[in-house]
């Protein structure tokens, strides 16, 4: 019995295949950290369902929620909300808009916060850089 040579593109598309499939298997949220989202998604107020950041879950170390923001002190909030916002002008910090912006930023994050924390079995929530989300709208990282 005679095989076809496997032509170079069928390896290139396995080496994909098994690529997104592994880096799936890694970033894909852990049960619990689906609950947390979850009732995230159920309990949130208007405001933050419609904000244009997904505040969520991604995973739970020992009883600590680690949650994804857009902002830190590596990436300012003016850097975000110059890509949620873009009508408003971020090179001004007393722009009434962008004052507003940052303000509406802090709540929906801390109201994020509150419902992640009241939750049974969570002793507290850590803030992570949400690198995935910032690449994908063109925020540049500092090289650490």
């Amino acid at each position: 019995m005679k095989f076809k040579q496997v032509k170079t593109w069928h390896w290139i598309l396995l080496a994909l295949v098994l690529f997104f499939t592994a880096d799936w298997a890694i970033r894909r949220p852990d049960s619990r950290a689906r609950e947390l989202n979850e009732v995230l998604e159920a309990t949130a107020s208007e405001p933050l369902k419609a904000y244009p950041y997904p505040f969520r879950v991604l995973r739970v170390e020992q009883g600590t929620a680690v949650m994804g923001t857009p902002r830190n002190f590596d990436v300012p909030a003016f850097r975000v909300i110059a890509v949620l916002y873009p009508d408003i002008n971020v090179k001004d910090p007393n722009d009434p808009a962008f004052v507003e912006a940052q303000q509406n930023l802090a709540a929906r994050q801390s109201e994020a916060r509150a419902i992640v924390a009241a939750q049974a079995g969570i002793k507290g929530v850590k803030w992570e850089l949400d690198k995935t989300w910032l690449g994908a709208h063109g925020i540049d990282l500092p090289p650490r």
